[in-house]
């Protein structure tokens, strides 16, 4: 199947659902240009608002706009959407126990050009410690899609983090999708990459490819929702293998990294059948850079390379 931009997976989504349900608005701040959300403005003037520069007042709105009923979400870069506005999304939205959708995109090294300012790699540790959100990153434009329309089905505060730009299509138009639920994309033996997000899915499955071509069984696991986390996915994984290397386009710490260390650890304390080798891939305590998302790739040792050396490394 071909590639699609996961921004016009997610536009076309809230057009389609807008059309049905009338509770549905959408936020900018002033980046409808990027995130192609003139889209909705078009189809739906009165039910779009675009508040400007003004991140944090963005999120306000919406929480406001919660409060009368309706289903707002509100769609910026990913530092933006995250360390601008923490404390009214934090206090005003989930706090309140209200129904805010926020999105952030160009996560991680996918900021490429944008550069080290706007260049989120730390929103998932961030967002994770907000009691009771539930923190999406789907790794294709099916899930993508998917977990939008869930997101207007389950009442309550949501954040869904995706690239902009077209990425490879994963799963069919009929596959289903559930908050908390993984997915396994291939069984191995030997190792198994537990990712999160596209580039770092697409990036174990080309690792795994490799590493079975070198007589090594390469499994990958797709997260698709950090918060929920699939447990029980991670743990039937690790009862499999020898090694799980947690794959992520952020900061390890706190992340999805730290996310699957716990259960590991948790675990591994009442059950040797679950006990494995475990490393982490992703970003070690830096800020970003300027650059091509493949330079930025092999910059931060998100690279396929890195992942096979890892594993072996694991595995003797």
């Amino acid at each position: 199947m071909s590639d699609k931009e996961m921004r016009m997976a997610y536009v076309d989504t809230i057009v389609e659902l807008a059309a049905k349900n009338k509770d549905i608005v959408v936020l900018e701040a002033d980046l409808m240009s990027c995130t192609n959300t003139g889209v909705f403005k078009k189809a739906y003037p009165d039910r779009f608002f675009n508040c400007g520069i003004a991140e944090a007042n963005m999120v306000g709105v919406a929480a406001g706009l919660s409060t009368l009923g309706k289903i707002p979400f509100a769609s910026g870069f990913g530092c933006f959407s995250s360390r601008r506005v923490y404390d009214q999304f934090f206090l005003s939205a989930n706090y309140a126990k209200l129904n805010v959708k926020l999105i952030g995109t160009d996560p991680g090294v996918t900021a490429a050009f944008n550069g080290g300012t706007h260049m989120p790699f730390e929103e998932l540790a961030l967002m994770r410690v907000i009691p009771k959100l539930t923190m999406i990153e789907p790794s294709d434009p099916v899930s993508c899609a998917a977990f939008v329309r869930l997101m207007v089905e389950e009442y309550g505060c949501h954040y869904l983090r995706i690239p902009r730009k077209p990425v490879p299509t994963l799963y069919s138009e009929n596959e289903t999708f559930k908050f908390g639920q993984a997915k396994v994309l291939k069984e191995g033996k030997d190792v198994c990459f537990v990712a999160l997000g596209s580039l770092m899915v697409n990036q174990s499955l080309k690792a795994a490819e490799k590493l079975n071509e070198e007589g090594i069984s390469a499994g990958v696991l797709d997260v698709l929702t950090l918060k929920p986390i699939d447990r029980d996915a991670i743990l039937n994984q690790a009862g499999k293998v020898r090694a799980i290397i947690s794959a992520e386009n952020a900061q390890m710490m706190s992340g999805l990294g730290s996310a699957v260390a716990e259960i590991l650890a948790e675990n591994c304390c009442v059950s040797s059948s679950n006990c494995c080798k475990f490393a982490r891939i992703g970003i070690n305590d830096e800020f970003g850079e300027v650059g091509t998302q493949d330079y930025l790739v092999d910059r931060f040792g998100l690279d396929v390379g890195t992942m096979v050396k890892k594993a072996k490394e694991l595995l003797k």
